[in-house]
């Protein structure tokens, strides 16, 4: 029922926390978000909700979602994010992995399939951009000023009304704001640490040496990475899949009933296809 999953952890000289669930043969791994630097996977209650989430890629996958490692230094970014991931997944033995990256973990991914071409066979950039835009820098230093006061509630609140559709926060805005009462971090330096490397994040200029089968997913209401990044990643991306949700924002992967069909679908194409599609 719960597709085996456990929480492990594996040290890469720090150690890195990660949640393992499903039957398949064939690696998928996921990198979430900037929300990791609030709350880095943890316990097996969560490995179960996870493997429940994702119970479409649990039947077909092995699935491994990745936390950053335990301790994170200043100065720290999406490439050093991404070394780490590469000295895990060599670690544990992975390697010619489908990658699913979400957000900053699409940051971190980008530059997974740039260093280490070898250990990615098919590439997912949901809701994530490749450099710093106008609407990134003034949300990001938002969220900064937010956590450097230890505002949690009003971090919490910000992300939500930024993430979603107006639709999607009518139905569910009072349990966010009751939500935004629990779960506050001991302290922000994690998320400051991490929500930096989202501002410095620039891989644009080596895009071009993305070259394995990739699908971007974006919203054209995308009010954190902003509506232009995913065509802005698929120009440079030579023959990938470009699928945009109409009226959604940040939040896609959560409203898009058919988001992870889409990315199955991808997966478990035999060869690349170069059509790009809209939803």
């Amino acid at each position: 029922m719960f597709y085996g999953s456990k929480c492990h952890q594996v040290v890469i000289g720090e150690t890195m926390n990660y949640i393992e669930f499903g039957q398949g043969q064939q690696a998928l791994i996921i990198l979430p978000g900037l929300g990791d630097g609030l709350s880095p996977v943890h316990g097996q209650t969560q490995a179960i909700a996870l493997a429940l989430s994702y119970k479409q890629f649990a039947k077909r996958f092995k699935v491994y979602l990745f936390s950053r490692k335990n301790h994170l230094e200043a100065g720290y970014t999406t490439r050093d994010m991404a070394k780490d991931q590469a000295e895990a997944m060599k670690t544990l033995g992975i390697s010619n992995a489908n990658i699913l990256g979400v957000s900053q973990g699409g940051m971190i991914a980008q530059y997974l399939a740039i260093d280490y071409p070898q250990l990615v066979n098919k590439l997912v950039l949901a809701v994530t951009l490749s450099k710093q835009n106008e609407t990134t820098a003034k949300v990001i230093h938002t969220w900064i000023e937010m956590a450097k006061q230890g505002n949690y509630k009003g971090l919490m609140m910000d992300t939500a009304e930024k993430s979603y559709s107006e639709k999607y926060l009518k139905k569910s805005r009072l349990l966010y704001r009751l939500l935004g009462n629990f779960g506050k971090p001991k302290d922000f330096e994690r998320f400051l640490i991490q929500a930096e490397t989202c501002i410095t994040h620039n891989s644009y200029p080596e895009l071009n040496k993305i070259t394995c089968p990739t699908l971007i997913i974006g919203g054209d209401n995308d009010k954190i990475v902003g509506p232009n990044s995913a065509p802005e990643l698929s120009s440079k991306i030579k023959d990938s899949e470009l699928l945009i949700y109409q009226g959604l924002g940040h939040a896609a992967y959560e409203e898009a009933k058919d988001f992870n069909d889409h990315i199955l679908n991808f997966l478990n194409q035999p060869e690349k296809n170069t059509t790009s599609r809209k939803g």
